[in-house]
């Protein structure tokens, strides 16, 4: 299985094909109003607007499965904790612990608002490549050492898995069998040290090579950016309709998810 979040750039899509700074903007504001709409007729009409936007960015379904999979089970507690442990209307009893209609509510609000920042954070990632979309950050001009960090870091998550692969593999060719004890304990503590000392004088020994080809504190790339009008109105249309989601879910007259369903 590749990890690689940028796997299908190649797609060819409206997505793809739109200037990676102003989607990052548009997104980017999306992201914000599901993050701020408090209503559950508002997060999902964000939803399906989420749903619109997978269609149109042409990557495959299992991409978004596999790679928000992990976001579902995170957020599973919160429908098995959150309505035993809110206080409000009381819609059955179960070994004495109330389940409350606010504490669903606000369950469902929660796990919807995280699932689909997220999957709008693959369709961003994914329509385009990595190192495109953090010379995009740059060009935004975002902080040299957050664009930085953040392309270092994704580049040495495969290094520090091929590494762990390797270790696993000697383990193994010397006869390391897992079990529920003391040995294995030691065994693995002694694997993660090693480990953690491998990658800092990795790290320590890419540093001084950059530093001895120059390196300032400032990355340089190929990737250029090129931008027509059609880039800047949809930007500008797509930003609009996002804060406009955000408005209408306020002074509509939805109600918070606390209070009602809708």
């Amino acid at each position: 299985m590749s990890f690689a979040i940028d796997r299908y750039a190649h797609t060819d899509s409206f997505l793809k094909r739109w200037d990676t700074r102003y989607k990052i903007i548009a997104l980017g504001s999306f992201m914000i109003s599901i993050a701020l709409v408090q209503s559950l007729v508002g997060i999902l009409v964000c939803a399906l607007g989420v749903i619109v936007l997978i269609s149109i960015s042409k990557l495959p379904w299992s991409f978004f499965k596999s790679a928000s999979s992990w976001v579902a089970y995170f957020l599973l507690p919160f429908f098995v904790f959150l309505p035993f442990t809110f206080s409000g209307e009381v819609l059955f009893t179960l070994f004495s612990l109330d389940f409350s209609a606010e504490g669903l509510r606000l369950s469902l609000l929660i796990f919807i608002k995280a699932l689909a920042i997220v999957l709008t954070n693959l369709v961003l990632l994914g329509s385009a490549r990595f190192d495109q979309s953090v010379m995009a950050l740059q060009a935004l001009r975002c902080p040299a050492f957050f664009v930085q960090m953040l392309l270092y870091t994704y580049r040495y998550i495969f290094v520090f898995l091929s590494e762990l692969e390797r270790m696993q593999m000697a383990m193994g060719a010397r006869g390391f069998t897992p079990k529920l004890n003391v040995a294995t304990l030691r065994t693995l503590g002694h694997g993660v040290a090693t480990l953690l000392i491998r990658s800092f004088e990795r790290a320590d020994r890419v540093y001084k090579a950059m530093l001895s080809k120059g390196y300032t504190g400032t990355y340089h790339s190929m990737v250029t950016f090129k931008a027509d009008t059609r880039d800047l109105v949809l930007c500008s249309a797509f930003v609009a309709c996002s804060m406009g989601l955000w408005m209408v879910d306020r002074l509509v007259g939805f109600k918070p998810a606390l209070e009602a369903w809708w």
